[in-house]
């Protein structure tokens, strides 16, 4: 089974992830998309990222605002695997919504 992050190594993780917030036990990040279609895309993304790690975040969509939420279920908390993702998450909206 993958542990969970200790303290130290969750503020590791924060420091490299400044758009990230931990609450309620979760990494999260909310990002505003320029249009509902740009965040569709972006959720599209991600959810194909997701399957081929295996590792999938909870995702919600609010019009052009789209919220990511990490943590292991099986674990019970956040683990290396969030991190990895949060990194992932953040490369593809880099790549998908226009700056």
């Amino acid at each position: 089974m993958v542990e969970i992050l200790d303290n130290a190594a969750l503020h590791a993780v924060m420091a490299e992830r400044p758009h990230w917030e931990v609450r309620d036990g979760a990494l999260v990040r909310s990002v505003q998309a320029p249009t509902y279609a740009a965040g569709i895309r972006l959720v599209n993304a991600v959810a194909s990222a997701a399957e081929k790690v295996g590792h999938h975040p909870d995702i919600a969509i609010r019009w052009t605002t789209v919220t990511f939420r990490l943590w292991t279920h099986v674990a019970g908390g956040i683990t290396k695997h969030d991190a990895a993702l949060a990194t992932t998450v953040d490369d593809l909206i880099d790549e998908v919504l226009p700056a």
